[in-house]
């Protein structure tokens, strides 16, 4: 699902109308229609719908929502604010209409406005600004703001919750903005909605599909796209009957160190669950026993060292390496961490501690392989890149990153992100808050693992690895709830994962 800007989102309106036969008011009431209906479902008529709307467009949509909902004998009041005297063209006739169906309970606000009492029975519906605005509220418009997010009332937006802005709120005034309880979409999600700092704004969001020409979508250059799972689906090879393990590749794992021997494990029997034929841990010696027996199906080779990793590997039998889970930063691990990258030609995924080394020794970031996948969190990409001001600008400097280094970050978190050396950005939808847990990050790295050594792309071993691992992670939170869930949960609800999503095919 692509993300377009709200510049786009206008031109595709526009196209919508001027190529598909469809009068701009009669998208609007489609629009108002479904938002009607969708506050229908979860609002009876015992509560009052007080609709506060804008003189643009957005208004209009209010103000046709107000009226469908009259219609349903629901009591609704509307405040309509006409502070510079113009109204859009769909707006007043939203206004007529509402004039001819008989509504009586409208104010109209040029100057003064004396506001309405807001109780938590009542639904507000923010009609006031949509997407065109390119500053942040302030006067009038910003105590309005107040007003409503100060109350109890329950608060439904329009496409955006006014003040919001699509993409970027770097410079945005966060108390101007209100706070919705329910963000209703026109026919494609914001960018905005997928950042963390607007969570408590947007609240719970859905798209209404309003009919927008998928011709213009489809052909609209974005580099924002949300993964779907039909396209994850076809990324999975078939199995021929005749196959034999090396026809899965063989996997090398650098991980684990002492008192860290859970973080191989973990990202070991996450690898084995992802189809991979072979999968070799090197590990110190003192991890050695551990790992023979909580991966039986894996090989153990030692490091010359008894407690980290000290020594590269020779790669000649591997077709991908994965580094970093539980390693450590000694600085004999950082060298040979070094080392070990200077000379890799096979696919590579850096985790953990390996991007905590790349972190604190900067000059040898640019030795990097190219076309790497990074796994890091927030805090370890902004060891990185620099602390950032919110999640428009980390996506930015990320971008400009992967861009530098030809590799591939997967930002994990909500919505985790593959971001690519050309800089495309894929959200992941999969995933859920009990995933916030110890070893969930290893987990990933193993899919990762065995994805590249199966013979996917870079691209596509991150994409469907962190679908799987988010997908993985829905599964055993029906089963624990989000509280109890564990990295080896997620591990355990890999086999149902994958056959879930080879069945969408």
């Amino acid at each position: 699902m692509k993300i377009l800007t709200c510049t786009q989102q206008k031109e595709a309106d526009a196209y919508t109308i001027a190529n598909n036969n469809i009068l701009s008011i009669n998208l609007m009431e489609k629009a108002a229609s479904l938002i009607a209906d969708e506050i229908s479902k979860r609002w009876d008529r015992s509560h009052r719908i007080v609709v506060f709307a804008g003189a643009g467009n957005n208004g209009g949509d209010a103000l046709a929502v107000a009226r469908l909902l009259f219609s349903k004998s629901y009591p609704v009041e509307i405040y309509l604010f006409n502070i510079k005297g113009t109204i859009s063209e769909d707006c007043m006739t939203n206004i007529q209409r509402l004039q001819q169906c008989g509504f009586t309970d409208y104010h109209e606000i040029s100057n003064a406005f004396e506001p309405p009492k807001l109780t938590a029975e009542d639904v507000v519906v923010d009609g006031l600004f949509g997407s065109g605005l390119n500053k942040p509220l302030s006067g009038g418009f910003a105590s309005v703001v107040k007003y409503i997010n100060a109350s109890n009332a329950q608060v439904v937006s329009i496409d955006l919750p006014s003040g919001l802005m699509g993409e970027d709120n770097s410079n945005n005034l966060r108390t101007n903005i209100i706070r919705a309880d329910l963000t209703l979409s026109i026919q494609l999600p914001k960018l905005a909605f997928l950042f963390p700092e607007n969570e408590d704004i947007v609240g719970e969001w859905k798209t209404l599909d309003i009919g927008i020409s998928q011709e213009f979508i489809a052909q609209a250059d974005t580099p924002y796209i949300i993964t779907e799972a039909s396209e994850m689906s076809q990324l999975i090879k078939p199995r021929k009957r005749f196959a034999f393990k090396n026809n899965f590749g063989h996997a090398l794992l650098i991980a684990g160190s002492s008192g860290m021997a859970g973080a191989s494990i973990l990202a070991a029997r996450a690898c084995l669950r992802s189809g991979v034929g072979l999968l070799t841990i090197h590990t110190p010696v003192c991890n050695h026993d551990i790992l023979q027996t909580a991966v039986p199906e894996a090989m153990v080779q030692n490091d010359v060292h008894e407690l980290y990793f000290a020594e590269p590997v020779d790669l000649d039998n591997y077709q991908a390496i994965a580094i970093g889970p539980g390693i450590g930063q000694e600085e004999e691990t950082a060298l040979a961490t070094f080392d070990q990258l200077a000379d890799c030609y096979i696919p590579a995924v850096l985790d953990a501690d390996a991007i905590n080394i790349l972190s604190s020794h900067r000059n040898y970031l640019n030795r990097l392989p190219r076309r790497s996948i990074l796994t890091p969190h927030i805090g370890e990409l902004e060891r990185l890149i620099g602390r950032c001001n919110d999640s428009f600008d980390r996506l930015t400097k990320a971008k400009e990153l992967a861009a530098y280094l030809q590799c591939y970050i997967v930002l994990k978190g909500a919505y985790s992100t593959v971001i690519t050396p050309e800089g495309k950005f894929y959200f992941n939808p999969t995933g859920n808050p009990g995933m916030a847990t110890g070893g969930s990050g290893d987990v990933l790295t193993g899919i990762i693992l065995a994805l590249l050594a199966q013979g996917h792309s870079q691209e596509n071993a991150a994409r469907l690895g962190t679908f799987v691992h988010g997908l993985a992670g829905d599964i055993a939170c029906r089963r624990t709830g989000e509280i109890s869930l564990t990295a080896s949960d997620i591990i355990a609800a890999l086999p149902e994962a994958w056959k879930e999503l080879c069945e969408t095919k």
